[in-house]
């Protein structure tokens, strides 16, 4: 392990003088690249030199042990014993770090959440998961942004698409794609029944023209007249846009933005997703591998987490985890979930690392 820090510690040096070269500072996509790059080995690298320094200091610390000073002797054996478990824990961190990376990880998400089984509940329930997201992106710092959407009568949505920008959104919001059920009593229920809803959630990492350059020649734009909520324009300008992809018949509709020219870059955004998205799938099954690995990465039919409200009580079936905290969940503490989430993922990981060293 440590060879390879010594490795990554080179390389991190070598892109920090990378980076101040005229050449490379004109080329925006090589700047990209290499800034993603010095940003994911910045961490590891800090603690590899943390660690040196701690090593170098021991065998000064135990010459000082041996010190006729008696109070002298014990500080550095207090010294010692802290140094020694900040190695230890330096080595922990390390390990997690030099897990394998999904390359999406800083990536912003594109998220769709849809009313499916249960009708009106189901889209109030929809409702529900895109305030929850929502409040959980404003306490990380994030921005969210509503690509579409079409609102329910009797509340919520039956389908809501949403841009989350910020600091590695997909490595937390990944783990939300699938199907999320709701147990409760329906505001419609007179006789105060309890009803089983569902709705659906895709997560989509966002794709950028690094990933995927979509061609513009492929491309029909049909405009019509927005609906519902936006003033006097509405249903009056052609302000919302259609854009779709005709090799593959994909369609993207975008009509929340006032002006035709930001809806279309909005759609076409959303288009350009979706199409490396289907790419990559494309890709991964003709390589055999599965979007199933470990955590994450399901697909929209698995059922993942069960929001039962008259016990306040939240699972996630994947990971067998319940916590009776549903009422802070739902609104935007959802880190109790995600964050067990992520160890399970990263435990499942090492003990993929230590049999495949077996």
């Amino acid at each position: 392990m440590l060879d390879r820090l010594k490795i990554m510690d080179e390389r991190y040096e070598q892109i920090n003088s990378l980076l101040i070269q005229p050449e490379i500072v004109s080329d925006i996509k090589k700047l990209t690249e290499l800034s993603k790059e010095q940003r994911a080995l910045e961490k590891p690298v800090m603690l590899y030199r943390e660690q040196l320094k701690l090593e170098a200091a021991i065998p000064d610390l135990k010459e000082m042990k041996k010190s006729g000073d008696k109070e002298m002797a014990e500080m550095a054996e207090m010294e010692l014993i802290e140094t020694e478990k900040r190695i230890e824990e330096i080595k922990e961190e390390v390990k997690i770090l030099l897990l394998p990376k999904d390359p999406n990880d800083d990536k912003n998400v594109v998220v769709e959440i849809r009313g499916a089984v249960g009708g009106d509940e189901a889209n109030i329930f929809a409702g529900d998961l895109f305030r929850m997201y929502s409040k959980y992106a404003e306490s990380k710092g994030w921005k969210v942004e509503v690509i579409d959407a079409m609102p329910s009568e009797m509340g919520g949505y039956s389908q809501i698409q949403f841009m989350v920008s910020g600091e590695m959104v997909y490595s937390l919001l990944k783990y939300e794609s699938g199907a999320h059920r709701v147990q409760r009593v329906p505001q419609t229920e007179s006789q105060g029944r309890i009803h089983t809803s569902i709705a659906t959630v895709l997560v989509l990492p966002e794709a950028t023209e690094i990933d995927f350059k979509l061609d513009m020649n492929d491309i029909r734009v049909d405009t019509f007249c927005s609906s519902g909520p936006g003033g006097q324009g509405v249903n009056t300008t052609y302000s919302a846009v259609r854009v779709t992809h005709i090799p593959t018949g994909m369609s993207v509709a975008c009509q929340t933005h006032r002006s035709q020219h930001e809806n279309k870059a909005a759609a076409l955004q959303l288009l350009t997703t979706r199409l490396y998205d289907q790419l990559v799938q494309e890709r991964e099954q003709q390589e055999g591998a599965t979007r199933q690995s470990l955590i994450g990465k399901g697909d929209r039919s698995e059922k993942i987490r069960t929001y039962n409200y008259p016990q306040n009580r939240v699972t996630d079936h994947r990971i067998g985890f319940t916590i009776n905290r549903l009422d802070a969940i739902i609104d935007g503490k959802l880190d109790l979930v995600i964050q067990e989430l992520v160890n399970e993922d990263q435990k499942r990981k090492l003990s993929a690392e230590e049999a495949v060293k077996l």
